[in-house]
């Protein structure tokens, strides 16, 4: 299956707009073809090269999950990242802030979900809802406000901030991938009613869910600010066709894949003595 991950991803130079980017997009395979030929090749592919990274402990990255409520952010972490081996990766969630993190900066509470190096970190949701929750909802903090100087764009401050702390990440050895899921809001309610319906997938709605939808159009502009003003050359922004929850997935996975061939990890290998003492200690168990 050809994918044009470049198709998805946010150019830097141009103006970023939604009607550029299909919530839906015609495939020459079916939904069904994907999910059981194409994403497990492109997994077992992933699996080998996130291996390799995590054994040679050089680089990490840290994987961005954007979206509104249904639009597959969940789907994903299960179906493709949950394939990978378990010690090389985190997955941390972003809600409401707690009264500790209140405290601190808004980028302070990012740092539990960073990476280690050899490490994949998946940000379920991430420290973009301070700039899209909190700005849609006017959430922010007088003590925040105040110290914010007249002639200053508070959003456009956290941009920058943002593209700078993202920045420092790359240049030290940690990549920053960022997934927007393009959800139309026909595709959300058809997802949230199949939840509210099914008694076995009552545990995965929220009444918050349905409520945030009267702020749908609030949420777009903000969501394209936001990927507009962030997308860089250092951490791009792919926006996914996500009324296509499996090819969504392939193209997360074929992304993935691509970045890490870019990082080529390898196996580290024994010193001349390190391999003289394990075929002595070879020998000592064949001889058990």
């Amino acid at each position: 299956m050809e994918i044009n991950v470049n198709d998805y991803k946010v150019p830097v130079q141009k103006e970023f707009k939604f009607k550029d980017y299909a919530h839906r997009v015609d495939t020459q395979e079916d939904e069904k073809e994907i999910r059981d030929n194409v994403i497990p090749e492109l997994v077992d592919f992933l699996q080998d090269l996130h291996l390799r990274l995590f054994a040679e402990e050089k680089d990490g990255i840290m994987v961005v999950l954007q979206a509104m409520d249904a639009a597959g952010k969940d789907e994903a972490i299960s179906y493709i990242f949950s394939n990978l081996n378990a010690q090389g990766l985190k997955t941390t969630s972003f809600g409401q802030p707690s009264e500790e993190e209140e405290k601190h900066d808004y980028l302070w509470r990012l740092h539990q979900g960073k990476p280690q190096r050899g490490e994949i970190s998946l940000l379920n949701r991430s420290y973009y809802e301070d700039v899209i929750v909190t700005r849609v909802h006017d959430l922010l903090g007088e003590e925040h406000k105040d110290q914010i100087k007249e002639d200053t764009d508070l959003w456009e401050l956290r941009y920058r901030q943002i593209n700078d702390h993202e920045r420092y990440l790359e240049e030290n050895g940690f990549h920053v991938i960022k997934f927007f899921f393009n959800m139309s809001k026909e595709a959300q309610r058809d997802r949230l009613l199949e939840s509210m319906k099914d008694p076995k997938k009552n545990w995965e709605f929220s009444f918050n869910d349905v409520k945030e939808r009267q702020y749908w159009e609030n949420y777009q502009e903000v969501f394209a600010d936001m990927i507009n003003k962030t997308s860089t050359s250092w951490a791009p922004w792919y926006v996914l066709p996500a009324d296509n929850p499996w090819y969504a997935r392939a193209v997360i996975t074929k992304v993935m894949i691509e970045v890490l061939e870019k990082i080529n990890p390898q196996f580290p290998e024994f010193t001349d003595e390190e391999k003289e003492e394990l075929d002595k200690y070879i020998r000592q168990l064949e001889n058990e």
